[in-house]
């Protein structure tokens, strides 16, 4: 039985140091702290509502639509905490903004990579549900994130993600001294044969977070190397901040289509404009 003095509370959260006035329905999800900069850099104006840790948390706008964005940190563990008390005061909408390593060879760096499902090779999200409960993102996202990203004339590609706990060993590259974790020789072969696009370390616990609790999840992140190439350069990071904040617009416009038509979902049949 959960001890009371263990639930964090309906007002300002405990590791994030936010309450429900300080975030928008939608917020950004980078996991580096220092980008955030620059993701407001592409809004019309912000303001920092939190700094504890590594999550750092500001709202502002973007062509009138409000947008928060809040610093994860690296890894699933601290994706998984932003987002139990980000939806515990009243965040509905996550879009997960990052780098990765593409693993497909038509895939350049400086491209992004639109998440329709992840791999959950990481462990936070088993915590939660059934290995085989799969890890999909929203459909009204992914739909926002296309958009945002042909409007903006940004190659991309959409697939499956997978989501590592481990930047080395877990990610198929050698740890100290060469050490070489089992499987891992064959592990970039295997996903690339399975058509996974990229890796990273924090989409498949943030989708299947929202999916759980009945909320909406996406991630774009730019590639920054090509395992099959052998590609790495930080290039385009702002693509997919970009993109991130464009489609947090896009969102906001389905969901008064929406309304106005009196669907439940958005879809292909109903305009934008």
């Amino acid at each position: 039985m959960t001890r009371d003095s263990e639930d964090p509370n309906a007002d300002e959260q405990y590791h994030l140091e936010v309450g429900p006035d300080d975030v928008a329905d939608t917020v950004l999800l980078p996991g580096n702290p220092e980008r955030l900069e620059k993701i407001v850099a592409f809004w019309d104006d912000h303001e920092i509502r939190g700094h504890h840790r590594e999550y750092r948390t500001a709202t502002g706008s973007y062509e009138g639509t409000p947008v928060s964005v809040t610093s994860t940190g690296i890894g699933s563990p601290s994706a998984a905490i932003a987002v139990e008390e980000l939806a515990r005061i009243g965040v509905d909408t996550f879009l997960r903004v990052g780098s990765c390593g593409a693993i497909q060879p038509d895939m350049a760096v400086g491209d992004l990579v639109i998440t329709t499902g992840a791999v959950r090779q990481e462990g936070t999200s088993d915590e939660y549900v059934r290995e085989d409960y799969p890890a999909a993102a929203d459909g009204e996202v992914v739909s926002a994130l296309v958009a945002a990203a042909e409007r903006l004339g940004y190659d991309y590609h959409t697939g499956v993600t997978m989501s590592s706990d481990s930047f080395y060993a877990g990610q198929g590259r050698p740890g100290f001294e060469g050490f070489e974790a089992a499987g891992s020789d064959a592990l970039v072969d295997e996903l690339k044969a399975a058509n996974v696009k990229n890796i990273e370390m924090e989409a498949s616990a943030i989708l299947t977070l929202a999916n759980l609790y009945g909320l909406r999840a996406g991630a774009v992140c730019t590639v920054y190397a090509n395992r099959e190439t052998g590609e790495f350069r930080t290039e385009g990071e702002s693509r997919a901040a970009e993109t991130a904040t464009l489609a947090t617009h896009l969102l906001a416009k389905m969901d008064a289509v929406k309304r106005e038509a009196g669907a439940d979902r958005w879809h292909a049949g109903l305009s934008l404009e």
